[in-house]
């Protein structure tokens, strides 16, 4: 099937969804996580556990949202997850109890699981067509990490408004409300996306009817499981997932050990987001014109380098410029392989009609870390406090990248351009 005729509308609210659905369960803690432990009355694995409970939900999501996606036009159920994770947001802005917080966190899971999941990856398979894969999903990852570090950088200046000039030592309440009013303008933004969504990103009626199965049986279910590369994405994707989750401390890293302050700490959770979109982009069009695979290993290479200079004990205070270097390699790499591993879906031979099946069974496996990567580094920031725990971390993040690399170089040896071009070689 060739590239449907889409709205130029398309793309973009694609990309603009696809960051807005996790602003509230995930990049405002990942931004503002200094702030979040003080004004929920939190510690990192009280935290950590409230995104286990979201991956305990979202396992579940994941296995009945991919034939979800198969049956149903991607911009109804993408708008419906916005719109229901937004009210999420009122609740969030209460401060509630560590136990409501839980309950909250199953619910997006839910919401940004069941309903937006599979959908968005199908849509952006859809929207890349034969040729353009890896342009299609850097676009969509690095766009979505330009729409999250708008919303962090909008989060940043309200937090500096209203929290006082010093900005060290902040009281519980003055952190609420200084939150509380970030929490409702992302809600709210998240409300309008949906509404635009529906609105606005529209395919050509026929296309979308070629897309959708009437039923999904046990037997195209086996047809995804036989294939290699959905085992080898699965492996590679939890790898990855773990990287991209351990970027939620950095924020903690610049506060714990670097020696900013509140908003200086979420400074640097902000410009972290404002790297994505770069990497997506540029490794995106990098990508198609030469072999994606390849460029999945070496993003792995590079995320297990950065890991091991954050976990040797070389940066302090007194070198920030280690600190920035470090961060720039862990990000290219861990922002890398987001951007690529669900790009290589055509290249590891899985239909386009089975797309949301696929992701829904990959990401059953490539997702756990939704439900033990919080808890860990969690345990490992609070067994031993300060640059060790965070060492310890990236000891974490290094095992993890090099795993990747080797399941990687396994995809590449099997499904990579020279073996498509010779297909008697990949046998």
């Amino acid at each position: 099937m060739g590239k449907p005729n889409l709205s130029w509308w398309y793309l973009p609210l694609l990309i603009l969804a696809g960051e807005s659905v996790f602003i509230l369960p995930f990049v405002l803690a990942r931004v503002f996580r200094p702030t979040v432990l003080q004004a929920y009355g939190l510690d990192n694995i009280e935290l950590g556990l409230c995104f286990s409970v979201y991956g305990i939900v979202a396992l579940v999501s994941y296995i009945f949202g991919g034939p979800l996606a198969d049956k149903f036009p991607p911009r109804k159920l993408i708008a419906t997850a916005l719109w229901l994770t937004a009210l999420g947001g009122l609740v969030y802005a209460t401060f509630p109890s560590f136990g409501t917080l839980q309950v909250l966190y199953g619910y997006w899971g839910f919401t940004t699981i069941f309903l937006f999941w599979a959908p968005m990856i199908k849509a952006t398979r859809v929207w890349g067509g034969p040729s353009s894969q890896g342009k299609a999903f850097g676009l969509l990852d690095g766009g979505r990490g330009l729409v999250g570090a708008l919303f962090g950088a909008l989060g940043v200046w309200i937090l500096a408004l209203l929290i006082p000039a010093s900005g060290l030592e902040l009281s519980v309440e003055d952190s609420q409300r200084a939150f509380r009013s970030v929490v409702l303008v992302s809600a709210t933004l998240v409300a309008l996306v949906g509404i635009l969504v529906w609105a606005f990103m529209r395919m050509d009626p026929k296309a979308e009817a070629e897309l959708v199965l009437e039923r999904i049986s046990l037997q195209q279910v086996r047809e995804v499981l036989r294939l290699r590369s959905v085992w080898l994405l699965m492996l590679m994707i939890l790898c990855a997932y773990v990287g991209y989750k351990i970027t939620d401390v950095y924020s903690l890293y610049a506060s714990e050990v670097m020696g900013y302050g509140a908003v200086g700490s979420a400074q640097v959770g902000t410009l972290l987001l404002f790297i994505r979109p770069i990497i997506g982009v540029g490794i995106g069009f990098l990508a198609d014109r030469s072999d994606t695979t390849l460029w999945l290993l070496l993003s792995f290479g590079l995320a297990f380098m950065g890991a091991l200079l954050f976990a040797s004990g070389w940066i302090t205070p007194s070198a920030a410029w280690l600190f920035f270097l470090s961060l720039l390699i862990v990000a290219t790499g861990v922002y890398a392989a987001r951007s690529l591993y669900f790009a290589v879906m055509k290249a590891g031979r899985i239909p386009l009609l089975l797309t949301g099946t696929a992701v829904g069974l990959i990401s059953l496996v490539g997702y756990t870390p939704d439900i033990f990567a919080g808890p860990a580094y969690g345990y490992l920031l609070e067994a031993t406090p300060g640059p060790e725990g965070h060492r310890h971390v990236f000891w974490m993040l290094a095992a993890f990248s090099l795993v990747g690399g080797l399941c990687a170089w396994a995809y590449f040896r099997k499904y990579g351009r020279k073996t498509r071009d010779n297909p008697a070689d990949g046998a």
